[in-house]
Formats: C-alpha cells, structure tokens, sequence
C-alpha cells in the first residue's frame, strides 16, 4: 500500500522540563473546569449518563492524551532533566486524579445515575459496563465510610503513585556494573565484548571491561561466560541493585493492607482479586499450588540432567551443588550440545528489522491490516508542525501508519500507529514492553473517532557497520509478545478509552499476546520470519564471508535449514517445569505478601528474607541459602511489577497462559494462518478490548467454557 495522510495526525514530542510541567498544569486546570461544572450545573435528581459520566469519561479520554505522553518520556529519553520533569508531572497528576476520583459531590451524581439506568435498554451495552464499573470504582474508593477514614485512604491513594515513581526512577537511573578482565569473561561473544567500556589507561580498571546490568549484557554473559565465579558475581550484583527500593515496598506492603481493611477486606489480595477474573484469593492459591505439585516430578528430572551435564564440565567445582546463578549456562549449554542447537547460529537467521518487517507481514495476513512505514518526507507531510522531527522521540524510532486491508476486512479505514523503539541508550526503560501512547475512542457523539498510538519499547543489539542487530530465538518470542500487544491496542475499537484495547483485567491481559506466540513456534513461520543476515546487503555478504571461520566457508542458505528449525521447536519446552517453577517463585511471593494474617505482619515483613527463601524452598536449585539470615541478595528490590501495577497480578501470566494455550490448540493449530479464525479472533477477543468480561470473549470464541487442561497438556503435567 503506498503513503497516504492518514486521517489524524501522530503525537508532537518537543517537550521540555518546562512544557510538561506547564502542560500538565492545563490539562488539570481544563479538566477540574469541566467536572465543576457538571457538579455545579446537574442535580442528584436530573442526573443522566448523558449530562454526567459521558462528558467526564471523554475529559478523561481528552486528559490521557496528553498524559500518557508526558509519562512515557519518562521511559524512553536520554535527557535527565525531562525524565525528572516527566516523573514530577506523573505525581502531579496522580495527586490529581486521586483528588477527584474521591470528590463526593461527583460520587453522588455517579450513584443516582447507577440507581436509576444500570438497566436501563436505553443505554448501549457499552455504557452499562461502563456505569458498572465508574460506581464500583468509588465504592472502592471508600464512600460510605467516615470522613477521617476516607481522608485517610486518600493519602494511602497518593502515596502509593509517589511509593512506585520513586521505585521506578531509581531502577532507571542504576548505572552499575562490575569490571572484569578478558579472562574472566572468557566465553563471551566477540560482538558483546567489543561494545563494552574499556578500562582507561593508569587506573585501577586497565586492560579491564565493563559488563552492566543491562539486559542484552547480562543474559548473553550468562549463557557464554565459561568462568563460574563471573557469573556468580554477575547474578548477586544484579541482584543487589537499587537496595533503597527495600523501603519503598516496605512502606508500601503495610498501606495496601492498611487501606484494604479500612475498606472491610480481610488483606489487600482479597481487595484486589474482587474485581479480576479469578475473584478470590482461594482460586489463585489453589491453582497455584496445584501447578506446583505437578511441576515437581518434571522439575526434578531436569535438575538432575543438568547436574550431570555440570559433571562431565572439566574442572567442574562443586559437582552435587547446581546454583541458580549457573542455569542459563548450563540450559544454554544442554540446548548446544544435546538439541544441536547453537542460538548464536539461530540468530544470524533472524536480523532484527528483517524479522519486524515479516512479523508485521504475519499480523497484516492474519488480521486484514497493512502497515506503512511513515520516513523521510512523508514525516513532515502527517506531522502538525511541518517538521518530521517533531513526530518521534529519538532518531531511532520508526514509526508505522497502520490501515485496514481494503479488500480483506471492511474497507480501508485508518487503524492507527504503532512505535517501534528497539535499540538501548542511556536512561532508557531496560527491558521490553509495549505502551500506549494514546487510547482510541469515539468523539462527537459518536459520530467521530480518536485513532490510538501505541509503541513497542526494547533494547536489542546495536547494529554495526559490518553486522545487522541480529536476535536470539527467544528475543524474536519476546517481540512477538510485546507487538502482540500493540496489536490489541490498535484493533480495539471501544467507545471510551477508559476501556480500550489492554485495559482489560490483569488475569487476562497477557492472555492475547501469549496465544500469538505461539507463532514462533511453527515451522512455516519460523521459516518466514528467517533470512541470513549476509543475503541482506552485499557489504554484508562481504563481511560474513570475510569473517573468522567463513573465509573459506561456503555461504549459508538464504532460508533457515529445516534441521535448524526442527531444533528450535525441540526445545520450546525443554526445562520448562524449573523455568515455571521460577514464574511459581514470584506469583506466590507477590500473593504471599498481600495476604498477611494481620496488619502488624504487615508492618514487620522482611520482604527480602521471604523473597529468598520462598525461592531456596519452591525452585530446587541452590543459592546462598541462609546466609545472614536470607539477606544475601535483595531480588524483590527491583521487581518493578510488584510497584508498578502488577500487585496481586504475577499469577495471571500463568492463569493467561492458561487461556491462551486453549485458543490456540481450539482454534488455530491446524491452521495457525486461517485467515477466517484471524478475522473471527480479531473481532471477538481483541476489538471489545475491556469493555466486555474476558470470561465471556472467551466463552464467545471458543463456543464453550475455558479449560486448564490444554495447557497441562502442553506442559506433560496432565
């Protein structure tokens, strides 16, 4: 499809500390206008959802235009002074989104509205839900209950926003890393070492190099470093990153607890449960725990292949001792020398923007889309300012308009954009993950529409002038995933932003992109995503056939060879129970924290003595045990999920893959590219986004009730 100006114009990024200080300033002023104004101008007795909560959600949809912006930058730039400004506008706004969410003056128009039309045939079934959830919400805010508490649970309320921007701030300004000499990292791909900083002449660091924390750094060195007492240095330094974290969440445990009781809930997972999928603490515990005991025959079995694939090591140390801070060694090691399977080989099959390009292709086949890349010219035709510039947040940022097929689903309407920011900088968020930028949802009265944003946010490799950024096996799954999401975020076509696309329950959230990657693991996909990286370019012919070993090689196939592919689908669920064992770790830590038998528990939790030693008992490898009583690392420190969002969440990456395994062996096995099941998976589970419950999109798509057993299945745990 060739460029055309899409029907709305992208986001402008030419903020500065000032203008998202001033911005935030107005977008408050302009909404508390207009909640004063229906308070002021709508009695209890004519209140409407037509004259109350249709004009406040849409100042709330106009509001997250702006907002969602300025506190993304806080993830992706490299200017110091606009992250602190980003951050301080956050807490602006969150200390202002607090206030008014606890106004009683609008609470009381929410509830004669609630009384009067919750079922009423009048309003769209979107509105209905929509009502459901505006007065739930307050009563979860505390109205009905005594002025003190309710002033005391909205200082609960700001404080937690300011608790997880504080957190977040400090894992985004570690710069921490240990220096090594070449020895010690011996093993280490020649293409990580030659990025690393070097040790300058006359210090103490000379002839040394530098491996930070950063993801790409300290997985690759894991996996490669053949010096086990690197990597345990590696493993305990990261986790004893950001320690002033510890207080943040000490301080938050006890006031989620706090305001959880104040509300007349036994713990803050029982408060939280209420409103998700699983709706009580009981059925995440029991399923939980039930996974546990059917991992640990499995769990077992892969431990003791492991700690004879340690023996046979030459030099081996330790040899009836397999630690946590050598399984990525070792897992890498089996998948070589057991599954043929070299991932540095994998990888040059799969050079990054090829393999975007080709997912992109999956997603338009699958789904009826077409995605245009929007460069050069046509930037500064979309954007408002005339300035191409002025559209993106970095240089490296592509930017995609994003359609309907014209003759594959209903005509060529615009969808709206995705981001895709792939490359690591200094200051930037370190991991992967998908944002939305700005919420789609219905204007004028529903004749109109605001088209959303939404950006794919990773730190993959850099490339060079002699090799593309090439990804692992595992890295083409995790953008799979993360994409997936940006996915339901454009085809989610909700009346009100307040539920659309994500913005679904937390026990369901992960379950729509899980199912997609299961694309990654199919022949013919893996096929299509593949292409040596030296059929890219003729100078990177040359410098493939120019290095090391290839001098005298003959040059590779174009395509991934089909015993390369069969390896990788060998492995998808090779240590599988010990990797779920891991994912147990930290959804019952997560649960185990949130229920405490009384608030004084609460208020003396050791988060870190719980966190390690949950892991010595659930996860059958070892560590550092009781050392110091558990305090020989402080992993929970830097788990952002449990700060930012994903309290009382952690299961539902597991209950989603539950789901997910389901649609797709129902669904798409034996077809994964049916256009018709793309169409119908579009239309049933991603474009109602939150506006229905998740359980009812399931029920709809799979034309029954839900099942676990698909995913024991997958698992050999049936």
């Amino acid at each position: 499809m060739a460029f055309q100006p899409p029907p709305q114009a992208p986001p402008i990024f030419t903020h500065s500390p000032e203008s998202l200080s001033s911005k935030t300033e107005q977008v408050i002023a302009c909404n508390k206008e207009l909640v004063d104004n229906i308070v002021k101008n709508v009695s209890v007795e004519k209140a409407e959802f037509s004259n109350v909560l249709l004009p406040f959600v849409q100042g709330r949809s106009a509001m997250s235009l702006d907002m969602n912006l300025i506190g993304f930058l806080r993830s992706v730039t490299s200017d110091a002074k606009i992250r602190e400004a980003s951050a301080s506008a956050e807490k602006t706004f969150s200390d202002y989104t607090t206030e008014s969410s606890m106004r009683e003056d609008l609470y009381l128009l929410v509830e004669a509205i609630y009384r009067k039309q919750k079922d009423d045939p009048a309003l769209d079934a979107e509105s209905r839900f929509l009502l459901e959830k505006e007065y739930k919400a307050y009563m979860r805010m505390g109205f009905g209950l005594p002025p003190s508490k309710r002033d005391r649970l909205q200082e609960i309320k700001k404080r937690l926003p300011e608790l997880y921007i504080a957190f977040s701030k400090n894992l985004g300004k570690k710069k921490e890393g240990i220096w090594f000499t070449p020895e010690e990292l011996s093993g280490v791909p020649d293409d990580l070492l030659e990025t690393l900083e070097k040790g300058q002449e006359s210090s103490e660091n000379e002839g040394k190099m530098k491996l930070t924390f950063k993801p790409t750094e300290l997985r690759t060195a894991q996996k490669y470093c053949t010096v086990a007492e690197t990597r345990k240095k590696l493993f305990l330094g990261y986790e004893n990153q950001c320690q002033e974290n510890l207080i943040l969440l000490q301080e938050a445990i006890p006031i989620r607890d706090e305001a959880a009781r104040m509300l007349g809930y036994a713990d803050h997972a029982t408060f939280v449960l209420e409103d998700r999928m699983a709706q009580t603490p009981k059925t995440v515990n029991d399923f939980l725990d039930d996974l546990r005991k059917r991992l640990a025959n499995g769990a077992q079995n892969e431990l003791e292949k492991l700690k004879e694939l340690k023996r046979s090591e030459p030099g081996c140390v330790d040899p009836d001792r397999y630690y946590i801070w050598e399984h990525s060694y070792y897992s890498t090691l089996m998948l070589e020398r057991d599954f043929q399977l070299d991932q540095k080989m994998v990888s040059e099959y799969f050079p990054l923007q090829t393999c975007l390009a080709r997912m992109l292709n999956i997603f338009e086949e699958l789904f009826g889309l077409v995605f245009v890349q929007v460069e050069g010219r046509d930037r500064d035709v979309i954007s408002e300012t005339g300035n191409g510039d002025d559209i993106v947040w970095h240089p490296d940022v592509q930017l995609f308009a994003v359609w309907n097929d014209a003759n594959e689903y209903n005509g060529s309407a615009f969808v709206g954009y995705l981001y895709c920011d792939l490359h690591p900088r200094e200051g930037k968020f370190g991991g992967a993950a998908n944002y939305t930028l700005q919420q789609g949802f219905s204007t004028d009265n529903g004749s109109g529409r605001h088209y959303p944003a939404t950006a794919l946010v990773c730190n993959f490799s850099e490339p060079t002038a002699k090799k593309p950024s090439l990804l692992k096996h595992g890295e083409v799954v995790t953008m799979f995933h993360e994409l997936g999401h940006g996915i339901h975020n454009l085809v989610s076509q909700t009346k009100y932003g307040r539920l659309h696309g994500t913005n679904t329950t937390r026990d369901f959230v992960e379950a729509p992109s899980q199912m997609l990657e299961n694309w990654c693991w199919i022949s013919s996909q893996i096929q299509a995503l593949s292409k040596h990286w030296s059929y890219l370019s003729t100078e990177y012919e040359k410098s493939y056939m120019d290095s090391g070993p290839h001098a005298t090689a003959t040059r590779p196939e174009e395509k991934m060879p089909e015993a390369m592919v069969q390896s990788i689908i060998r492995t998808r669920y090779v240590n599988d129970a010990l990797l779920n064992l891991r994912m147990l770790h930290y959804s019952i830590f997560d649960m185990a924290i949130h229920q405490p038998k009384s608030h004084e528990e609460a208020l003396n939790m050791d988060v870190s003595k719980l966190f390690n030693k949950l892991r010595h008992d659930m996860c059958m490898v070892d560590d550092m045990g009781d050392t110091d009583n558990y305090h020989w690392a402080h992993g929970a420190a830097i788990f952002s999920h449990i700060m930012g969002g994903y309290d009382v969440g952690l299961y539902g990456y597991l209950t989603s893959q539950v789901y997910a395994t389901d649609m797709f062996r129902t669904v798409f096995s034996k077809d994964p590219m049916n256009k018709q099941a793309g169409r119908r998976y579009r239309d049933i589970v991603l474009k109602p986004g939150g506006s229905r419950e998740p359980m009812d999109l399931l029920r709809e798509f799979l034309g029954r009730e839900p099942s676990n057993e698909a995913f024991y299945e997958e698992l050999g745990i049936a």
